[in-house]
This record gives C-alpha cells, sequence and structure tokens, in this order.
C-alpha cells in the first residue's frame, strides 16, 4: 500500500538518472522501482520530465523579526516553493534581535512558526562574550553556529577574533555541530585617487582576495587543532582553491560552499553603478570564476548556495548607485536551480551533480544526510519535477521575493519547476501554492 507514486523515465538517483517509480507513504520514499502494476489515481505519470531531490539551501537571510520588511519567512518560503527548495537554513543576522542568545531563537520561532511554507532549520550566532549561550542554543536545536571574520553590516553582530573562536570551538566540536564562518579578514588599503563610488572596479579593490585567503589560513589551522566541524561560507577568491584542497587531503572536517552569482557572473559584465550586484565578498573576474567552476567540479568546494540577503530598495541605493553605502547582498532564492543549471550546461555538468550541489552536500552539513538530500528508500519525499530544457525570463511579475530587485532581472534562464512535494504532498503546480505545510527543523 502506499499514498502516492510518481513515475518518470529521468529519477536523478544516488546511482544515477534512471527511470522508474518512486513510491511513497507517510511521507517518506519507501522504494523505487522499475514499474509499478497500478493504474488509479494515486499514480502521477510525469513521462520525461526529470524528478529529483528537493533543493537545500542554508544559507539564507530571512531577517523576521525585526526587519520583516527586508523580507519575511511568508514571502522567503513562497519563494523557496516556487524554486524548488524543500529546505532552508535561516542565518542568526539580520533579524533582530540577532539569533545569539536562547531568548532571541525562541523569539525567532515564534515569529517563523506562523508563516512556514517550506521546512526551515536555524543557525545560531557566536559574537565576542556570548559563550554561555552555546550550549543552550544547541540544546533548543540550532543546526550549527555562524560567526563574521570582519564587520557583518549589522552592528548587533559584531564580528569576531581569533581569541573567541578559541572558546567556542571546543564546544562546538563537542556536540559535532559545524561553525560556518565569513571569511574576510580587513585590514586598511589605499584605493588611490579618482575612485569613485559608483565604480564597481573601486569595490572590488577595496575587498581584495587577500582578506578572504588570511581568513581561510586562520580558519583552516584551528580546524585542525580543535577537530571541529568548519564550514566556509560563499567562497569567492580561488587563490584559496590550494590551501583548502591541502587541508582537505589532510582529512581535516573542512567543508566550502560558494554561491550561485560567483559562478553566473563575472566582474567584467558589472557596470559602475549597479548596486543590485554588491555583496561581500564581492563577484570577482572570469578567471577567478573559472577556477571556482574547476574546484566545483573536482569536489573541492563542496556545494552551492544562495547566500540570500535582500534588503529595502533604499538600502540598495539603486538611485545614487553608491557601492560604498549600498547593502550587500544579493536576493535569489527563487531561482538557486535555474541559475546554477543556466551555467553549469555551459560547462557540460549532469543533472547528478546539480543534485550533489544543491541536496545530497547541503544535507550533510545540516545534520541531515540520513534523511534528505537523495531519492533513495527511506528519505523524506521532499521531491521536485523538473523541465530542465524550458527557459523563462526573470521579470519583476514572477518574483516571490518581498522586494524585485535582483541581478538576474531580465536574464533569460534555462529549467523551470513545475512542481514541489514536501514529504509526498504536492504544495507548489507551478503557480498554485498550498502554504503554511512548512515545518520546524531542529537538531
Amino acid at each position: 500500500m502506499f499514498d502516492i507514486a510518481i513515475k518518470s523515465t529521468r529519477i536523478v538517483t544516488p546511482e544515477g538518472e534512471k527511470k522508474g517509480v518512486i513510491i511513497i507513504k507517510g511521507g517518506l520514499i519507501i522504494d523505487v522501482t522499475e514499474s509499478l502494476n497500478n493504474t488509479d489515481e494515486r499514480l502521477i505519470d510525469v513521462l520525461d520530465k526529470v524528478v529529483m531531490p528537493g533543493v537545500i539551501d542554508p544559507h539564507v537571510h530571512i531577517n523576521e523579526p525585526g526587519r520583516t520588511e527586508w523580507e519575511g519567512f511568508d514571502t522567503a518560503t513562497k519563494s523557496t516553493l516556487a524554486g524548488g527548495i524543500t529546505t532552508l537554513v535561516d542565518m542568526p543576522l539580520n533579524a533582530s534581535p540577532v539569533t545569539t542568545t536562547l531568548k532571541a531563537f525562541e523569539e525567532k520561532l515564534t515569529a517563523a512558526k506562523k508563516h512556514l511554507h517550506t521546512n526551515c532549520g536555524f543557525w545560531g550566532g557566536v559574537i565576542p562574550g556570548n559563550e554561555n549561550e552555546i550550549e543552550p542554543l544547541i540544546d533548543k536545536g540550532v543546526l550549527g553556529f555562524k560567526a563574521f571574520l570582519t564587520h557583518s553590516g549589522i552592528d548587533e553582530f559584531p564580528n569576531v577574533t581569533e581569541h573567541d573562536l578559541r572558546k567556542v570551538m571546543p564546544i562546538i566540536a563537542k556536540h559535532n555541530l559545524p561553525l560556518l564562518v565569513h571569511c574576510e579578514l580587513s585590514f586598511p588599503l589605499s584605493l588611490g585617487e579618482g575612485t569613485g563610488v559608483r565604480s564597481y572596479q573601486n569595490y572590488l579593490n577595496s575587498r581584495p582576495r587577500k582578506w578572504e585567503d588570511d581568513a581561510i589560513a586562520l580558519m583552516i589551522r584551528l580546524c585542525e587543532e580543535y577537530n571541529c566541524r568548519t564550514h566556509i561560507v560563499h567562497l569567492s577568491s580561488s587563490n584559496s582553491i590550494e590551501q583548502i584542497e591541502k587541508a582537505k587531503q589532510k582529512r581535516l572536517p573542512l567543508t566550502v560552499e560558494t554561491a550561485q552569482h560567483y559562478l553566473y557572473f563575472t566582474a567584467e559584465e558589472i557596470k559602475d553603478g549597479q548596486t543590485q550586484f554588491k555583496c561581500a565578498p564581492p563577484i570577482r573576474e572570469k578567471e577567478n570564476n573559472e577556477k571556482l567552476w574547476r574546484a566545483l567540479k573536482d569536489g573541492i568546494i563542496d556545494f552551492v548556495a544562495t547566500d540570500h540577503s535582500p534588503a529595502t530598495p533604499g538600502l540598495k541605493e539603486l538611485q545614487s548607485g553608491d557601492f560604498m553605502k549600498a547593502w550587500g547582498g544579493i536576493a535569489s532564492l527563487q531561482f538557486a536551480l535555474p541559475v546554477l543549471w543556466t551555467a553549469a550546461k555551459e560547462k557540460m555538468c549532469s543533472l547528478n551533480e546539480i543534485a550533489k550541489w544543491l541536496s545530497e552536500n547541503p544535507a550533510k552539513l545540516i545534520g541531515k544526510q540520513n534523511s534528505k538530500g537523495k531519492i533513495a528508500k527511506g528519505y523524506d519525499a521532499d521531491l521536485i519535477v523538473f523541465d530542465e530544457k524550458k527557459t523563462f525570463t526573470v521579470t519583476e511579475d514572477i518574483i516571490q521575493h518581498k522586494h524585485k530587485i535582483t541581478p538576474y532581472l531580465n536574464e533569460k534562464l534555462f529549467g523551470v519547476v513545475e512542481q514541489t512535494y514536501l514529504s509526498g504532498e504536492k504544495i507548489c503546480d507551478k503557480e498554485a501554492m498550498v502554504l503554511n505545510k512548512g515545518k520546524v527543523i531542529l537538531e
């Protein structure tokens, strides 16, 4: 007996793409078979459309409570439905209060539970002086912790020093949870005269690769010393690939993500004043982009996550085009899969690689590798039906994010998510959504 079954000639499994039927009961995949002798209404035949595991995005800034005018759980998780993301993990900033205390985490849980349309987990935050909050946050169910090595952009979430990390890494390691780190170690720069605030090249020069490289070197050293699971978020500098590869050869518990925008765009394309492209670390040159792709394909970079970090139009300084004042963050949650697939097609990548980069490996970071991220027996039936050949153009009217500001506006992308299933229930069929079906994921 089963609840539903999904039939396709193209099911993306850990063993490769194959023809078959996914049998679902009680929200779980109970089998993946070659055929099914059943023609009742519970059998859904999607023909030659691709069936993939739902996307998992462990790097999302939702900003509620406190800054819901930037983005909230309602709009963020509606956009995930449209984009085929079945699980996301919310960062400890830019909400107010920031998630660095048990009390603040409880406030966030209260705010989230009313408005979730997909599954949602949470990271706790590490800031100077909150080492006594780490274990209470773990007991409450955070999936790990996030820290910055440079100013985060939010004064309530100050950056940590090596001294601060030495206090918390033994605690985090004891619980075998990951420490996620924004790796930039800033130092004073001389940018020269005549470099304007609207200049993208000026902004790029203001956050050099060395900032990342030095910070990653520090985290590799601490990772080895404390045997603490350490995760480098949004890798931008290809100069660090070599030291990351050497650390992995030593079998350190080190993982790395990059973001779609570093793989899709290059600095040469960005015009002065286009602050919708501003992020930190910045989008770098074409040769850097090509090296990131090579590292991703070689497994040195583990996966790709959006770092969806929206803000109001005023904060993005769209009118002034001032890169130095503009909020640094790219809105892209809804387009995580098609953006990566569009760029990956040109690199001759397969859908199996996409599933590894967007589902299987992110599930490992959040500790859900035995229940999410694969189409396999015993796994949650979080699935998407994907037409990888169909194209669409990003227009404001299709964007589900609270604000319509994104560097992907007017881009032609490959890949349309036709259906999204959460625990075996179809919750999105093109434009039709079944809301408030998401759940809080706790450790």
